[in-house]
C-alpha cells in the first residue's frame, strides 16, 4: 500500500511543477485537465505525508524503547501506543482512498425528475422532490438552475430537468436514481386513504466540449416561445430553445431563461450531457454486472425509495435502511441517507479488489 501511496504522490508533485510550466499555462486544454487531477490526488498526497510521518514516528518510538533511560522508555511506549492507533485509522482511509473512482465523480450534476404513476399526486411528489434537493443544494453550497420544466395540474411538475453546480455533485447525487415511491393522503382523497404514488429520479454528469465535441452541421435549432402553466405564453419573445441531434434523435429544450442566449447555452450543455450519458451507462452496466450493485448503476427503473408519511419513515430498499424522520429528509437532510449508501458502495468496491 505504502508503495502505491508513493507513487501517487510522486505523481501529484509532477503534475505541480507541470502546471507551473509556460507550456502548460499556454495550453488552457491540458492546463485544465492537470487542474483537475491535481485536485483529485491532493487529498492522497496530504494522506502519505501524514501516514509517512506516522510510520517515522513509529520508528524512533522503537528505538527509544531499547534505551537504557526507564523515564523515555515508557514515553516511548506511550508514544508507540497512540501511533500505532493512528496508523490502523489511517490505513483504513487510505484503502478507501486507493479505490478506483468513477472519473465522473467531481462534475456538475443534471437531475431530471418526472412523476409516474399517481396522476396528480404524482406530479406534486416530483415538485416535493424537487424542493428536497433544492435544499440539500442550498445545503452544501452548490448552484441550481433550472433548464426545462412542465407544471402539473394541481401544483407540482410533471416533468423538471435542472443543473445541479458545485464540488462532486454528480458523485454525491448519483444515488437518487431510480424510483421514488410516496405513500400519503393526497390532498384531493376525500375519503382520508392512503395512495401509493411514484416519480424517477434520473442523475447524469454534466459533460463538457471536451467530453462531447458536436458538430455543428448535426444539429437542428428549434427557436420558440416559452410556455408556462397550461401552455399560455410567458413571454412574447422567441426566447425558448430545442435543439436536435440528427445522429443520436436526442433532442432536449431550454426554457427557463428569459435570452434566447442564455437558454441555448443550457440546451448545449443538456444536449452533449445526453449524448455523453450513453456510453457512460455502458461503464455503469458493466460496474454493476461486475459487482452485482444496487447502489449506483443509474437505473431509472429500480424502485430505490419509499416515503411513508403516516409513519415519518423513508426506507432506502438498496441498503434496507429505515429512517423515522421523514420531515427532516423532505427539508433536504440527506446526508445520512447518501452517506450510507457510499459507505455500502465502498465496501462492495473494497470486497471486489479482493476477490
Amino acid at each position: 500500500m505504502i508503495d502505491k501511496l508513493k507513487e501517487l504522490y510522486n505523481k501529484f508533485k509532477e503534475i505541480e511543477l507541470k502546471l507551473q510550466s509556460s507550456e502548460v499555462l499556454n495550453d488552457m486544454q491540458q492546463y485544465i485537465k492537470l487542474s483537475k487531477d491535481y485536485k483529485d490526488l491532493e487529498p492522497i498526497a496530504k494522506a502519505y505525508i501524514e501516514y509517512d510521518s506516522i510510520l517515522k514516528g513509529i520508528d524512533e518510538a522503537k528505538d527509544l524503547i531499547n534505551s537504557n533511560d526507564i523515564e523515555l522508555k515508557t514515553i516511548a511506549k506511550e508514544e508507540l501506543s497512540d501511533l500505532e492507533e493512528k496508523k490502523s485509522k489511517i490505513e483504513e482511509e487510505i484503502k478507501i482512498m486507493l479505490l478506483p473512482n468513477d472519473p465522473q465523480d467531481t462534475k456538475n450534476a443534471i437531475v431530471e425528475i418526472r412523476g409516474g404513476t399517481g396522476g396528480d399526486e404524482a406530479s406534486i411528489f416530483a415538485g416535493d422532490l424537487f424542493r428536497m434537493y433544492s435544499r440539500y443544494a442550498e445545503q452544501k453550497g452548490w448552484k441550481l438552475e433550472i433548464v426545462n420544466y412542465t407544471e402539473g395540474t394541481l401544483g407540482g411538475f410533471k416533468e423538471i430537468i435542472f443543473n445541479v453546480i458545485g464540488s462532486n455533485a454528480y458523485g454525491t447525487l448519483k444515488f437518487e436514481s431510480g424510483v421514488h415511491r410516496v405513500q400519503r393522503i393526497p390532498l384531493t382523497e376525500s375519503q382520508g386513504r392512503v395512495h401509493t404514488s411514484a416519480a424517477s429520479v434520473v442523475v447524469f454528469p454534466e459533460a463538457d466540449e471536451f467530453d462531447v465535441k458536436i458538430d455543428e452541421k448535426d444539429i437542428k435549432k428549434e427557436i420558440f416561445c416559452a410556455s408556462g402553466h397550461g401552455g399560455q405564453s410567458v413571454n412574447t419573445t422567441y426566447s425558448a430553445v430545442r435543439l436536435t441531434h440528427i445522429p443520436s434523435g436526442i433532442s432536449v429544450s431550454c426554457q427557463d431563461e428569459r435570452s434566447q442566449t442564455q437558454n441555448l447555452e443550457k440546451a448545449y450543455i443538456l444536449l452533449r450531457s445526453r449524448i455523453f450519458q450513453l456510453e457512460y451507462q455502458k461503464y455503469l452496466d458493466n460496474i454493476s454486472h461486475q459487482r452485482k450493485t444496487m447502489v449506483s448503476t443509474g437505473d431509472r427503473s429500480a424502485k430505490i425509495r419509499t416515503y411513508n408519511y403516516p409513519q415519518n419513515r423513508v426506507t432506502d430498499h438498496r441498503i434496507g435502511l429505515t429512517l423515522y424522520n421523514l420531515t427532516e429528509i423532505m427539508e433536504g437532510n440527506l446526508d445520512e441517507i447518501i452517506d450510507a449508501l457510499r459507505i455500502a458502495e465502498n465496501a462492495e468496491k473494497l470486497k471486489a479488489e479482493t476477490e
